[in-house]
C-alpha cells in the first residue's frame, strides 16, 4: 500500500484539540499527490497534458482521535477507475503510531481538460499505471454513473 507521514501539528488541531476535519481532509488530498507523484504525474506533466484532477465528493468516516505531536500514516489505494480513465474512485486510511485505523476516506474524481473545462480521458499509458498501482480488495471499473451513486443534483437559489 502506498503511506505518507503526517506529523500533527497546532494549525491542524479544531477547538476540541483533536486533528480537525479540514486537516483529514488536507491529509488525504496531500497523500494522494503524493500517490500521483509517484505515478510520475507531477506538475509539469500535468501542465503538458493540460488536465487537473477534481474531486465530486469525498467521505470521511472517524474511528479514533489524533493529537497534537501524533505522528499517523495515510494511505492511499486505487478503489475505481473508468475504462478510458476519466474517472478515479480512492480511499485512504489514516493509521495511528500503534497501526490502529482511525479514520477513512473514501472519493471519487476526474480528470478535467484545463483548457475546455470539460472532463476528460487519460491516455493509454498512464491508465496502465493506475491498474498496474495498489489497489483495494474491492476495486472495480467505475462509469460516470458512479459518480452519482449519492443522486444529488444542485438546488438553484432562483428557479
Amino acid at each position: 500500500m502506498f503511506l505518507k507521514e503526517f506529523e500533527i501539528r497546532w494549525s491542524d488541531l479544531d477547538a476540541n484539540r483533536h486533528l480537525a476535519n479540514v486537516s483529514y481532509v488536507t491529509y488525504a488530498g496531500e497523500a494522494r499527490l503524493a500517490f500521483l507523484l509517484s505515478l510520475g504525474l507531477n506538475n509539469k506533466k500535468l501542465l503538458e497534458m493540460t488536465i487537473g484532477p477534481v474531486v465530486f465528493n469525498e467521505q470521511f468516516f472517524y474511528f479514533k482521535e489524533a493529537f497534537l505531536g501524533q505522528k499517523i500514516l495515510v494511505s492511499t489505494a486505487l478503489s475505481g477507475l473508468s475504462k478510458e480513465g476519466t474517472f478515479f474512485e480512492f480511499e485512504h486510511n489514516f493509521y495511528n503510531e500503534k497501526g490502529t485505523n482511525i479514520s477513512r476516506c473514501e472519493m471519487i474524481g476526474g480528470w478535467l481538460n484545463l483548457n475546455s473545462r470539460k472532463l476528460t480521458s487519460l491516455p493509454l499509458d498512464l491508465i496502465n499505471q493506475f491498474e498496474a498501482s495498489f489497489k483495494t480488495a474491492n476495486y472495480k471499473v467505475i462509469t460516470s454513473k458512479d459518480t452519482r451513486k449519492w443522486n444529488k443534483i444542485p438546488k438553484d437559489l432562483i428557479q
